[in-house]
């Protein structure tokens, strides 16, 4: 088949594309300082420089190495986040172009969803599902200018991209398996065959081969994060998803990718394309499955949403009436997402806003220098004698990795913690007799140690209510067993 020329594509409409990327970058970098480290990125900072990790591959904790050596704030640690979700804006406008979509869509695209609430949370917080904003959608680009402009060359960007992936998160294999049901129960199926796709499947092999080798020799630790995942999450997820897919853009914006969906259905020139939709009930088939988290959705269902700026651009282009409502809808959407996903309250008004309970995020960016210094109150009150050889346990990577942060100006001592790759750093030495034990394992230290006593509990001055306000501080004292098997007990992976 002849290919398609790339004259037959509307022009890049560059200015409002790239107008709408500055405002997000704008936007999110006034807003990195504000109410200060997320706990996952307080985990990555404690992380070492490594292969891999037990759950996770080692290209976010590297980045936030890299770029928290600019300034020990948090907005150097958000500034891949930031750029991830500036990128994430040309790929999907892009989309919108491949699709026919002119200025008007590709406009609509970029500005509607810069400014929309998942994209927002993911590009303020240095998260392993930030770089998945651009990830997901540059796969899928790639793949519909095989499909669509039958440019079968494009393959191998497609296999790059996804080995490149892997680096990142192994979440990526749940495209991967969603694009290939979808190609193989709706077609074009003759595309599977060509060199092109094998070498694509032989670039990304290549490419993700490292993380392979690191999943084989630390006997696959994923497919037990994956497990612990949905032991503890599963229950929620299989409810949450549903409305939580309506949040993840923004009610307002529901309508566009639900016309996406229907136009891939129903427009002839996009059949070879019509995979997508397939493609979509499959990741959300995969999520319900698996009960990992609700957002896993997202990365395809931003492609369905610019999809959807073709068909909903038709539509403004012939009603002034639409192109009102749709830019009041957009900008109400802006507004109340910026609210949700940023730091716009102040923290003496966030317990008290509904914040909290839509974007966990927000909760977990808020108390832990307080925490800290709570936790250094208790350890400077231990007597001399059981300070020398006292350690301080923490419960999750969270309270580790502020501890790691805030602890050393404080005069504590370097923490420990069962909690995923942190169990496997360190444990506390034999001759520890004296520990500090932090938030949710105390039920657990108590059936190992002589005595437990809560000696404070953390609280937040905002009085946030998230997942460490109100935990105990304990001090424990003399195990019951020797550290190399009592330490065992504190593993956990969630």
């Amino acid at each position: 088949m002849p290919d398609r020329s790339e004259t037959e594509l509307p022009a890049a409409a560059w200015r409002p594309v790239g107008s709408a990327a500055a405002v997000l970058g704008i936007v999110l970098t006034g807003a990195s300082n504000g109410y200060g480290f997320h706990r996952d990125e307080l985990y990555f900072r404690a992380l070492p420089a490594a292969w891999g990790y037990v759950d996770q591959p080692p290209l976010t904790p590297l980045l936030a190495h890299a770029f928290g050596h600019l300034s020990a704030s948090p907005w150097a640690l958000r500034i891949p986040a930031t750029l991830a979700a500036m990128a994430s804006v040309l790929v999907l406008a892009l989309i919108t172009r491949e699709m026919g979509g002119g200025g008007l869509a590709q406009g609509l695209c970029a500005w509607a969803y810069a400014l929309a609430s998942t994209p927002l949370v993911m590009g303020h917080v240095l998260l392993t599902a930030s770089l998945d904003l651009v990830i997901w959608p540059s796969a899928c680009l790639f793949l519909i200018r095989v499909l669509l402009r039958r440019r079968p060359r494009w393959w191998p960007a497609v296999g790059g991209t996804v080995g490149l992936a892997t680096y990142n998160k192994l979440l990526i294999v749940l495209l991967v398996v969603a694009l290939g049901a979808g190609l193989l129960i709706v077609g074009p199926r003759s595309v599977l065959r060509s060199r092109w796709f094998l070498a694509a499947v032989l670039i990304a092999a290549v490419l993700a081969l490292p993380n392979l080798l690191y999943q084989a020799t630390h006997s696959w630790p994923q497919i037990s994060m994956g497990r612990a995942l949905s032991d503890n999450n599963a229950g929620e997820i299989r409810i949450l998803m549903w409305p939580y897919l309506l949040l993840l853009l923004g009610p307002p914006l529901v309508p566009i990718w639900v016309a996406g969906l229907l136009a891939l259905r129903s427009r002839p020139a996009w059949r070879p394309v019509k995979f997508l939709v397939v493609a979509f009930g499959v990741v959300l088939l995969e999520t319900f499955a698996g009960g990992g988290q609700f957002y896993y959705p997202l990365g395809l269902l931003t492609v369905i949403f610019a999809i959807g700026c073709v068909p909903a651009a038709d539509l403004l282009g012939r009603s002034p009436a639409w192109r009102r409502l749709t830019v009041v809808g957009v900008a109400l959407n802006a507004a109340v997402s910026a609210v949700i996903a940023l730091p716009v309250l102040p923290l003496s008004a966030l317990a008290a806003s509904p914040v909290p309970a839509i974007n966990q995020t927000a909760g977990d960016q808020v108390g832990w220098p307080e925490y800290v210094r709570q936790i250094a109150t208790v350890y400077q009150h231990l007597p001399a004698s059981d300070r020398q050889h006292a350690v301080i346990i923490a419960s999750n990577y969270g309270e580790a990795g502020a501890l790691d942060r805030y602890g050393p100006a404080l005069g504590l001592p370097h923490p420990y913690s069962g909690h995923n790759q942190l169990y496997f750093q360190a444990r506390p030495p034999e001759v520890t007799r004296t520990v500090v034990i932090i938030g949710g394992q105390l039920p657990l230290a108590r059936e190992h140690f002589a005595s437990c006593t809560v000696a404070a509990r953390l609280h937040n001055d905002a009085n946030v209510d998230n997942e460490e306000q109100g935990e105990p501080v304990a001090v424990c004292r003399e195990p019951e067993q020797r550290w190399p098997s009592l330490w065992q007990v504190f593993q956990h992976y969630d």
